[in-house]
């Protein structure tokens, strides 16, 4: 995935597959492919057909699209799980997610580099907020504020919506900037290696003195910053 953070999403209706080439061309970051709330019980076949295709056929553009899937609990979910993993989906958005273990299911069968983005749309998904945000393959979290409502009982004014959102965008901030330091770490390491091993390779029989001693010195100093960087990667 890209290290930029996306910032805009559309939602496209699966069972619409005219539309997907028009979402992507619309300027979003990213585009969700709905399975869920957009298409209706007896339309998530065609849906899944058309993502399935849509995928197949546009492997170059798997990095922006977010597949939607049902949620565990409906009868839509396992045949979810077998198209996203037969067409080698690497986004899921995940809705009404209340624990990391459902995370970890999701990505069952996926490339090692899949993500889940977890919709917390529960009271219950609030309290396993900070075990869902630090979850293997988490990108971020996502609020689902209409069911959220719904599962409490409350209005769209209440303060509680507005609580939660908080509670849930510092969650995700948290996570996501910790493993962005993590990949910018483990980066230079790796930058370091390479460089490490291409100096160590370099013949030194042609080299004038002062330039194996500069070498030398150069070796010496990705010694070091090898070790800092390993001291400073996050755990």
């Amino acid at each position: 995935m890209s290290p930029t953070l996306p910032l805009t999403y559309l939602f496209v209706p699966g069972n619409r597959p005219e539309r997907f080439a028009k979402a992507q061309a619309a300027g979003a970051d990213r585009i969700i492919i709905d399975l869920e709330d957009a298409v209706a019980p007896p339309d998530k076949a065609l849906a899944r057909r058309a993502v399935a295709e849509w995928l197949g056929s546009h492997a170059d553009r798997r990095e922006q699209t977010l597949i939607r899937i049902n949620d565990d609990a409906t009868p839509w979910h396992a045949e979810d799980m077998t198209l996203i993993r037969g067409a080698g989906a690497i986004s899921v958005m995940l809705p009404k997610c209340e624990s990391a273990s459902q995370v970890a299911s999701a990505l069952q069968g996926l490339p090692n580099d899949a993500t889940v983005l977890p919709l917390i749309e529960t009271a219950s998904g609030m309290v396993a907020l900070q075990q869902i945000a630090a979850a293997p393959g988490v990108a971020r979290l996502a609020f689902g504020s209409l069911d959220y409502m719904a599962d409490l009982d409350i209005p769209a004014n209440s303060p509680a919506l507005d609580f939660s959102a908080a509670q849930i965008a510092i969650a995700s901030r948290a996570v996501s900037a910790v493993r962005t330091e993590r990949r910018v770490a483990q980066r230079a390491q790796r930058d370091l290696r390479s460089l490490e091993a291409s100096l160590l390779r370099a013949p030194t029989s042609t080299v004038s003195s002062p330039l194996i001693g500069a070498s030398r010195a150069l070796h010496l100093t990705l010694q070091l910053a090898r070790r800092v960087a390993t001291t400073n990667t996050p755990v």
